[in-house]
């Protein structure tokens, strides 16, 4: 009987724009490749190369929780509702049915998964720096990269003032140089840029006195 693993990762945690994306893989058995590593490790070519190869040889699922969402739970709660989501999609379409997984396996994230995959022989790990332990966690955190980095260049050219195409939504000086200047939009996190619109505010106060 062959019993395989699920990987899961997310990327855009840390994000103040833009959605949280959460993929869920599952490899071939004694599958080996070297470029499933960390997708943070890999350059943008060798990331390419590895999604390709993984959605043309693994069982995969993506899902996500978009800024309203992340605003409403907070970005850990949102998260763990993300990853239960991703493997409700992957389970969904019969991709491999649950009884045949022995191991889910998370990067860092503690997950108490939905009653509805619980059986007798699975059992549910997580680890710091999973990707660097895991192949199949690596190969999850590549399917997120890849998949949330391609929608937030189409993003940025529905918002071109903010740079999103070079820092995905990450908190870089150009990103919060533009929010204090523009303003945020309604692809950004109301939580996490509160502070950013703060000091805004705060300088100006400042400007004004003098």
């Amino acid at each position: 009987k062959k019993l395989y693993c699920c990987g899961i990762d997310e990327v855009g945690r840390g994000c103040l724009a833009g959605p949280l994306l959460t993929a869920c893989v599952i490899l071939p058995i004694n599958t080996q490749n070297n470029l499933l590593k960390d997708s943070k490790k890999l350059t943008k070519a060798q990331r390419e190369t590895a999604y390709n190869w993984i959605i043309k040889n693994c069982f995969y699922s993506t899902a996500i929780s978009c800024n309203q969402t992340i605003d409403k739970l907070n970005i850990y709660q949102a998260t763990l509702k993300t990853m239960n989501q991703a493997l409700t999609n992957i389970f969904a379409h019969n991709y491999v049915t649950v009884k045949k997984i022995k191991y889910i396996l998370i990067d860092a994230m503690p997950l108490k998964i939905n009653n509805f995959y619980k059986h007798e022989n699975l059992e549910i790990l997580y680890f710091n720096y999973g990707e660097t332990i895991s192949q199949s966690i690596a190969a999850a955190s590549i399917v997120a990269k890849v998949t949330r980095d391609n929608l937030m260049e189409k993003i940025d050219q529905i918002f071109p003032n903010f740079g999103l195409k070079s820092h995905k939504g990450y908190a870089s000086n150009e990103h919060c140089n533009a929010i204090k200047s523009f303003e945020s939009t309604i692809i950004h996190r109301k939580t996490f840029v509160k502070n950013i619109l703060w000091d805004k505010d705060e300088s100006t106060k400042q400007q004004n006195i003098f």
